[in-house]
């Protein structure tokens, strides 16, 4: 029988239940001291680990305190101190953007909508919604990073590819007091359990709200 939207919100709540009971300690990852930090460390976690992330602004936050401090710089010297980041010529661009913006248009503070953070140069909605409720407790909508579109997928609570549309799709089902650590539980059991070649079914606190679970399949469901 095909599950209604009314079963499937039931069941993402019982999920969140769950999950808020296996992770109390559930959180962002990326060290930052301040909302201007998180706005830097969350750029340049595209396409690379946290763990990478912060071993890169450990130096990076003591050599640069504000946004003038990133502007003050040649590209090339911001470059090479982020350059183990990957892609690190086009977060260069997005970064020291994004600061000119903070500088000359937001008196050089990280703003509290998500209207205003979209404008930022290397800024989407994955970021934002970082910054939104992690620096400032702001319930904007749920981050969506590969953690959490895979988890959703196995889930089946989204059959869509795209982030946002995959993001419209969760915070329907999710209320929206859960909204900012539903991503932080999603990205703890992904990186704990659900992992994504081999996800480890048999010690997952909710197997038996997932349809993708191997237990019941047989089969590794797909990342």
């Amino acid at each position: 029988m095909r599950e209604t939207k009314s079963q499937r919100k039931d069941r993402t709540e019982e999920v969140i239940k769950l999950l808020k009971r296996a992770y109390p300690d559930a959180c962002c990852a990326l060290n930052h001291a301040n909302a201007f930090e998180l706005l830097i460390a969350t750029i340049l976690s595209a396409q690379c680990t946290d763990q990478r992330v912060n071993i890169v602004t450990a130096e990076l936050f003591r050599k640069y305190r504000k946004p003038e401090d990133y502007l003050k710089v040649r590209d090339t010297e911001l470059q090479q101190d982020i350059k183990t980041t990957g892609f690190f010529r086009n977060k260069t661009k997005s970064i020291q953007g994004a600061c000119k913006m903070l500088v000359e248009d937001f008196h050089s503070q990280v703003p509290k909508t998500m209207e205003e953070l979209l404008k930022l140069p290397g800024v989407a909605r994955k970021t934002a919604n970082v910054v939104l409720g992690v620096a400032y407790g702001i319930a904007a909508g749920i981050v969506v990073d590969t953690h959490v579109g895979r988890l959703s997928h196995r889930l089946r609570l989204t059959n869509q590819k795209d982030a946002v549309k995959i993001e419209n799709d969760l915070l329907e089902l999710a209320p929206k007091k859960d909204w900012i650590i539903f991503s932080h539980l999603l990205i703890f059991h992904g990186r704990r359990v659900c992992k994504a070649r081999r996800p480890l079914c048999e010690e997952c606190v909710v197997e038996k709200l997932c349809p993708s679970s191997m237990l019941k399949t047989g089969k590794i469901p797909s990342a």
